[in-house]
């Protein structure tokens, strides 16, 4: 009898243990099944790097990858929260399940094609390396070898910039990278050729310039979560930007933000 009571303890132990296990499992469900039962998907941003995702005038959040991602959330049937942080952060973010998705001009590199999911690209752009106009030092990537640069730290420019041998000092922002080669602390900054178009829109005086461009365009995309989980989001995300490329949507928003189409 001692011998059965104690077998039933062992197996009840054994049924509370697995039970408790279960209770602390992660979901493993599906993303989008969730998205779409909570009603809203989450976006991380960095809200000051215009024309992608800044600030107007009256504080309010606009970009083309704000208006992206908001197109893209109405396809889907959920409502956008848009999250903001630094660069450093953000993709980060989405390993550890704090954002579902990132809308922040993110290319895809190799490197992060193995920590992140991609859908299918809505921008192309080629890198500009921008000095100052009396700078006549650098006239391509080569020159960059020996020089200083600024540029976010992890960005695809600061790697850029530092494959070409230039030594990067991390920043914050767009404005405090060209606050530092106005005023010849750093030799140069890697941007989109697109962002340095905006600013010279509504700072002509400042007399920067490009001094070289990359030749192929890079492919600017959504990243998410690395995994099947991600795999029917990433597909209901690459429909809505198709969908949204087809009905002339997508070049509507870049050529209000950029004045060009980048979309194609």
């Amino acid at each position: 009898m001692k011998k059965l009571v104690a077998l039933i303890g062992y197996f009840l132990a054994g049924v509370s243990l697995l039970s408790f296990a279960g209770c602390g499992k992660k979901d493993d469900g599906d993303m989008l099944s969730k998205i779409q039962k909570e009603g809203k998907i989450v976006i991380a941003t960095e809200g000051t790097w215009a024309p992608w995702t800044y600030h107007d005038e009256n504080d309010k959040l606009v970009g083309f990858d704000i208006e992206v991602a908001e197109k893209v959330a109405e396809k889907l049937g959920v409502k956008p929260e848009f999250i903001e942080g630094e660069w450093d952060g953000l993709l980060a973010g989405l390993e550890v399940g704090r954002y579902d998705i990132m809308a922040n001009g993110v290319e895809i590199t190799d490197e992060r094609s193995e920590k992140y999911d991609f859908s299918t690209p809505y921008g192309y752009i080629r890198t500009a390396v921008i000095v100052r106009g009396d700078d006549n030092s650098i006239g391509s990537f080569e020159d960059l070898n020996g020089k200083t640069t600024a540029n976010t730290i992890s960005s695809t420019y600061a790697l850029l910039a530092e494959k070409y041998g230039a030594k990067p000092i991390g920043v914050d922002d767009l404005n405090q990278t060209i606050e530092l080669l106005l005023a010849g602390r750093i030799d140069a900054t890697l941007n989109a050729e697109v962002t340095f178009y905006d600013y010279m829109k509504e700072h002509p005086e400042s007399g920067l310039k490009i001094a070289a461009l990359t030749e192929e365009a890079s492919h600017v995309a959504i990243p998410m979560p690395k995994g099947e989980k991600a795999d029917s989001l990433r597909k209901a995300i690459d429909k809505a930007i198709e969908e949204l490329r087809a009905d002339g949507t997508l070049t509507a928003i870049s050529e209000k933000y950029f004045g060009k189409d980048i979309s194609k």
